[in-house]
């Protein structure tokens, strides 16, 4: 299952993988019309990590993690 969330210009592609009945593990990536230099985690997968989660969870953690790895990326939004 997938999804893709945009975030302040970068999109953030989530997928989930089946671990047992309603559980997921699950993996963001992002990717964005910039690559600053020193960033080697763009457009790669990255799994979120004690999980495995329910399927809403699961969504949500990754893109909170995407959300707050993009605002690492651009810093603070005004």
């Amino acid at each position: 299952m997938q999804r893709t969330i945009e975030y302040r210009g970068f999109e953030i592609q989530i997928e989930l993988q089946t671990t047992s009945k309603d559980m997921f593990d699950v993996w963001f990536r992002i990717e964005g019309p910039i690559a600053p230099q020193g960033v080697a985690a763009l457009g790669e997968r990255i799994k979120v990590r004690n999980g495995p989660f329910s399927r809403r969870w699961a969504y949500l953690v990754a893109e909170i993690a995407g959300q707050a790895a993009i605002d690492v990326i651009l810093g603070e939004s005004e």
